[in-house]
């Protein structure tokens, strides 16, 4: 698609891999409103890049209702998507409570559904067309000790990705799924591992830029799902 001139939601970019994905499309012309939970945060990475922010809890159905209206009312229409809110718990399963698997669904699972859900809405009210990407990780791919909370969430988003494609193929939404490997972002500081700056390792940039490139493919034709690693970590 022509990233110039095109409207995208991107939630979960205060910081991060929402924040390039953002910033990347800026940089191709789009214009593009970012969401979070931390209005402070949230408004500052805005103006540093030139995008509009919507402050709130992705896993708030009013403010996904909001969201997507707010964009559409400014722009009239929605393009892109790209769900990235998400967080993690790792624990082992004898320690997990269930309130803290609730709260990562929440935002996980339950949030990109209601984002999804109001997208779809706007492009096929559009006429069709549009684009929604899912952020998941190689988490969701296998799973691993002490990741039940975390991987089942993206193994979940999976499963609503595959649903999606399914349904809005026909009218011409190409729902697309990107795994990223281990990216240094403050995701891992959040959980209490501090993990060190390495120039071999991923940064958000390289799954922003893979996200470009999966965009600008023409419409006839469009990548499922991929994923991301670094060539050599170690």
């Amino acid at each position: 698609m022509q990233l110039n001139e095109a409207v995208a939601l991107v939630t979960g970019a205060s910081e991060g891999i929402g924040l390039a994905i953002a910033e990347a499309l800026i940089n191709e012309g789009a214009s593009v409103t970012i969401t979070g939970r931390r209005q402070d945060l949230l408004e500052k990475a805005a103006a540093r890049i030139g995008a509009d922010a919507i402050a709130g809890d992705v896993g708030e159905e009013s403010h996904a209702k909001e969201a997507v209206a707010s964009v559409v009312e400014k722009h009239g229409r929605l393009d892109i998507l790209v769900n990235n809110a998400g967080f993690g718990l790792f624990k082992p399963l004898v320690d997990i409570e269930l309130a803290e698997m609730e709260a990562v669904y929440r935002t996980n699972v339950f949030g990109a559904f209601l984002f999804g859900r109001e997208a779809a809405r706007q492009f096929i009210a559009q006429g069709g067309g549009g684009e929604l990407i899912n952020i998941s990780s190689t988490s969701g791919l296998k799973g691993g000790a002490g990741s039940t909370v975390y991987s089942s969430s993206k193994f979940a988003l999976r499963g609503m990705t595959e649903c999606w494609r399914d349904e809005l193929r026909r009218h011409d939404v190409r729902v697309m799924l990107v795994n990223p490997s281990e990216v240094v972002t403050q995701f891992a500081a959040k959980l209490g591992f501090e993990r060190d700056v390495s120039p071999k390792k991923l940064r958000p940039e390289e799954i922003a830029d893979a996200i470009m490139g999966a965009l600008k493919i023409d419409h006839r034709g469009f990548i499922p799902e991929f994923a991301v690693f670094a060539t050599n970590p170690f």
